[in-house]
């Protein structure tokens, strides 16, 4: 048993000081307790305290083109053109390159305070299309990654079978992403025991979109999450562009949202990646789902997406998570913070989404995506709680950033006006990670990076 005692945590009942926590030997919270002077044989750490973040969703490969679309090309410059120079950046991503650009990733998600990301995986096979000797082999890159790192992984491998709404089959650009039904359920099959057997790792499932799959084929990926655990994820892109919208209304007859919710049994385990553009009615219906609205705002903004109606979704007590997605951002402040700012900006005043019950607009962001990231990641965490995987993210009280501030006043700093990075130690199953800002295997990882993204620019 392991024992580490903190000055000061977030604890689900709120701030508390003198936290003891202890850690059993499968990585997991066995008993906290507040108020209580630090044994002799405990680990003291100063600083704040709080929830290692979950992440819930990313794609990992497209760290190798963060800061490289940024150049207008002819014509309007938007979402649809960015996804055509991300295809024509993938022909030098093999197995090796994904690892090393998965590593220097989960290094990075790591030292900001993410213990843990839903990796939305699409790029499963060899340029051209054909499929690797093991069909799993990109999905294994990506938990060798992890593993090295020491980060937590769901892994949600990507179904995607269509073009479009038309159901015509995958243009060329998308022949690494695209399975039949039978090949998706073998992949499926091949890393479920991998999963099972370690604590760190979650298995989901994630239709790319309801473009890219049929309405049978949906179905198939819902009758297959009964064979997964019963807390495992159930992920799909949808509502990102209004072109998207358009599709949808024009084929299908209704709002994507507003398909999904009228034609599935949305519940908990799922989660709604970006539904951005929704009317009313879907605001509210999600919100009641229980569904999980996976936003990624450093990442919408980039793409011009649109803003989330937040005020709306959150006020009918709907739930959130935040996720890294193209990777532009790596850091849960970042997200948070401009989370927020886009709705200050619309709505022209300031701590848009805190409310009379939950006034300090810091903690309930953090609080609400903790919990909702949890579920989105399939995992028992989100919390410093018996039981939970014993994430754990300590913020320097003495970075000046923080200096002279404690509790909530210091995650609002670290939130909203954190010059740096004041994310000193991060500890993941039970294990430090990061320790005072350093990560043991982090000079290997940048190189290993810097050699791969210097390959991947010169071809």
């Amino acid at each position: 048993m392991k024992q580490v005692h903190c000055e000061e945590a977030l604890l689900p009942s709120g701030w508390a000081h003198n936290v003891l926590l202890n850690i059993d030997e499968n990585g997991a919270f066995a008993a906290i307790s507040s108020d209580q002077p630090a044994p002799a044989d405990a680990e003291r750490v100063s600083g704040i305290a709080i929830p290692g973040v979950p992440n819930c969703h990313s794609h990992a490969f497209q760290r190798a083109i963060t800061g490289l679309t940024e150049r207008r090309g002819q014509g309007k410059d938007n979402f649809w053109s960015w996804r055509n120079a991300m295809y024509q950046a993938l022909s030098g991503i093999g197995p090796e390159e994904l690892q090393g650009l998965a590593e220097q990733l989960y290094l990075e998600l790591l030292s900001h305070g993410y213990t843990r990301v839903a990796e939305f995986h699409y790029l499963h096979h060899a340029p051209g299309g054909p499929p690797y000797s093991d069909p799993a082999e990109m999905s294994r890159r990506l938990i060798q990654a992890a593993r090295n790192v020491g980060i937590g992984l769901t892994l949600l491998p990507v179904l995607y079978c269509r073009r479009g709404f038309d159901a015509n089959p995958v243009e060329s650009g998308q022949q690494r992403f695209a399975h039949s039904m039978d090949r998706y359920l073998q992949l499926l099959a091949e890393l479920q025991a991998e999963c099972a057997a370690d604590p760190n790792l979650s298995l989901g499932i994630a239709p790319h979109s309801l473009r890219a799959v049929t309405p049978g084929e949906l179905a198939d990926c819902v009758t297959a999450l009964e064979s997964l655990p019963s807390s495992a994820p159930f992920h799909i892109h949808i509502a990102e562009q209004q072109r998207e919208v358009e599709e949808c209304v024009h084929h299908r007859g209704a709002r994507p949202v507003r398909w999904l919710l009228d034609n599935v049994a949305v519940d908990s385990r799922w989660c709604l990646v970006h539904a951005t553009h929704m009317d009313a009615g879907e605001v509210a219906d999600l919100a009641a789902s229980g569904a999980i609205a996976g936003l990624c705002p450093t990442t919408e903004a980039n793409l011009g997406d649109g803003l989330f109606p937040a005020p709306d979704y959150l006020a009918q007590g709907g739930t959130i998570a935040i996720g890294s997605d193209s990777q532009v951002g790596v850091s849960p402040a970042e997200e948070l913070r401009l989370l927020e700012y886009g709705q200050r900006l619309v709505h022209q005043g300031r701590a848009v989404l805190a409310s009379e019950q939950h006034p300090d607009v810091g903690s309930y962001l953090l609080q609400s995506v903790l919990a909702g990231g949890a579920n989105a990641a399939g995992s028992v965490g989100g919390a410093l709680t018996v039981g939970a995987s014993a994430d754990l993210v300590v913020l320097d009280s003495e970075h000046p950033s923080l200096s002279g501030r404690r509790a909530a006043t210091a995650l609002n700093s670290w939130i909203f006006s954190s010059q740096g990075n004041p994310v000193r130690h991060v500890m993941q199953g039970g294990q430090w990670r990061i320790r005072d800002y350093q990560h043991r295997e982090q000079a290997h990882i940048s190189e290993r990076f810097n050699r791969i993204q210097r390959q991947l620019l010169n071809r």
